[in-house]
């Protein structure tokens, strides 16, 4: 796929209302079926009632995260383990595109879910499974346990009152589902439900922005999320907010790199942290601000030799997050192409209104100058199935930013704009600028603000993007498509590319307390 560029900016007052995935539910287990109904009907011609009931039901495929069990992975290793662990992305999103093709047929034999989707998806994660035990067994003389039990998937469906249950529903692909997700509504902290039960979707006119209004202000959702239920009102949030104290010796100074909005349109769908030399490796669109030679085929090389976005050009960082998009009814230019409408990520991309980039110290000490090319991922795009032990994003609105929500997408007041705000991880190992996983290189401080044994605080990247979005529910990030779009998974990426000499003024102006640009 070409690169995807485009300068458009999106306006509040496109809007139109679509409805959500549904599920048809049937005797060899449950089926996703991509159903668009206007704001008078319901879904394929179904009786209001019977759709309502539906969409309050969606579905998502939950396989295992193999990354996850793959802490360890030699070097030699790495470039065919990154490759298999990609494929398996592609392999699900794949799936969800034979749900669609097939959703006739399925619907009148729901066996087929089993037998035609689930099934082939376990046999060919298994055969990527045993290709990873392969390549790291001839790295490392031993291959690791336990990946043959992470070849089966699941259909999990939302429980009525909001939640997703235990361990998901059985799916045909044999495997439970292993992403033991609670019912208390809650995606991002204390279980992952997906708060998609009583905030279920209404098939039209009568679905209000905030419990009431009607008409235009309906649920803004397309494809496969996301739902009404994701957004509150962020008057109805208490301050929140909960920063460790200064200790004596803090650095207490910032550093902010000015490297725009992703104004010229840069975007792909690749990720060369998690998946370098593949290929829409991220089934979702990514906006780029600062090095512009950013794919999945760039090397430390290639980023060094790179054009810069930021205004310092020894600022040749790589700076990169989901896009936002508004789920107007309006067609972007990628609605046809790898990490758009093909991954089932619909809408009209949103430019930030404001992008901050910052660099701040530590509470309980000085920091260290951080590596060139570390790499560093927060957040988890996974965290819907993976559950909440590395979803780190915050959302809130400008004049409310003592409430940031970790679960939901803020609903603003007229006149307040949407901020999703980052805080990377600080502490690193003092050796490596990246790991197997992506994640043990790189820790976060702990609730004292020291880092953890063994780790040495670098300059904290924090992130702050603002949107001029339309207020209330109809906005939402890139996903996988097995992820609903969800706020939990968000994420954030980073590859330190700051020459010598600026990243000595960075570590300076953060231990002398100073305010740099």
């Amino acid at each position: 796929m070409g690169r995807t560029s485009r300068r458009k900016r999106s306006t509040p007052a496109n809007r139109a209302i679509v409805a959500s995935v549904a599920l048809i539910l049937g005797g060899g287990g449950l089926v996703a079926v991509n159903f668009y109904a206007s704001a008078g009907e319901g879904a394929s011609g179904a009786p209001p009632g019977r759709f309502q009931d539906a969409a309050r039901r969606m579905s998502t495929i939950d396989c295992p995260d193999a990354g996850i069990a793959l802490p360890d992975v030699p070097d030699q290793a790495r470039p065919e383990v990154d490759r298999e662990l990609a494929a398996m992305d592609t392999q699900i999103t794949d799936a969800y595109r034979q749900f669609a093709d097939r959703r006739e047929q399925i619907s009148r034999d729901p066996d087929l879910a089993g037998n035609a989707v689930l099934g082939p998806l376990s046999s060919k994660r298994a055969a990527s499974l045993d290709r990873i035990g392969t390549a790291v067994e001839r790295a490392a003389g031993d291959r690791p346990q336990g990946l043959d039990g992470l070849a089966g998937c699941s259909l999990r469906a939302d429980d009525e009152d909001g939640g997703v249950g235990g361990n998901g529903g059985q799916g045909d692909g044999g495997q439970e589902g292993n992403g033991g997700q609670g019912d208390s509504g809650q995606e991002e902290n204390g279980g992952q439900g997906d708060g998609q039960g009583d905030g279920g979707q209404d098939d039209g006119a009568d679905q209000g922005r905030d419990g009431g209004q009607e008409g235009d202000g309906g649920q803004g959702q397309q494809g496969n999320g996301p739902e009404a239920s994701d957004f509150v009102d962020i008057q109805s949030v208490q301050p929140n907010v909960d920063r460790p104290r200064n200790r004596r010796g803090a650095s207490r100074g910032t550093f902010t790199t000015d490297c725009g909005r992703n104004e010229n349109g840069k975007f792909n769908p690749d990720n060369v942290i998690a998946a370098p030399g593949v290929s829409n490796g991220a089934h979702h669109m990514h906006d780029y601000v600062g090095n512009q030679a950013t794919d999945a085929f760039a090397g430390d090389d290639d980023l060094a030799g790179g054009e810069t976005t930021c205004r310092n050009q020894g600022d040749r960082s790589t700076y990169y997050w989901p896009v936002l998009r508004v789920q107007n009814g309006q067609d972007e230019n990628d609605a046809d192409a790898d990490g758009g409408g093909r991954d089932q990520n619909t809408g009209e991309i949103q430019t930030p209104s404001q992008v901050t980039l910052k660099f701040v110290g530590s509470p309980a000490g000085k920091v260290t100058a951080m590596p060139r090319f570390l790499r560093i991922i927060t957040g988890d795009a996974k965290a819907f199935t993976n559950g909440d032990a590395n979803a780190n994003a915050s959302w809130s609105c400008t004049g409310f930013e003592d409430r940031q929500l970790e679960d939901k997408y803020p609903i603003c007041p007229e006149g307040s704009q949407v901020v999703r705000s980052f805080a990377f991880q600080s502490c690193w190992d003092g050796r490596n600028t990246d790991s197997a996983n992506h994640r043990t290189h790189v820790a976060f401080a702990q609730d004292d603000g020291r880092c953890p044994s063994g780790f040495k605080a670098v300059p904290q990247l924090v992130q702050r993007i603002v949107y001029d979005v339309p207020p209330g529910p109809g906005f939402a990030v890139d996903s996988f498509p097995e992820q609903l779009h969800k706020p939990v998974t968000d994420h954030g990426d980073f590859i330190n590319v700051f020459d010598d000499k600026l990243m000595k003024k960075v570590v300076s102006c953060v231990n002398g307390g100073r305010r740099c640009r």
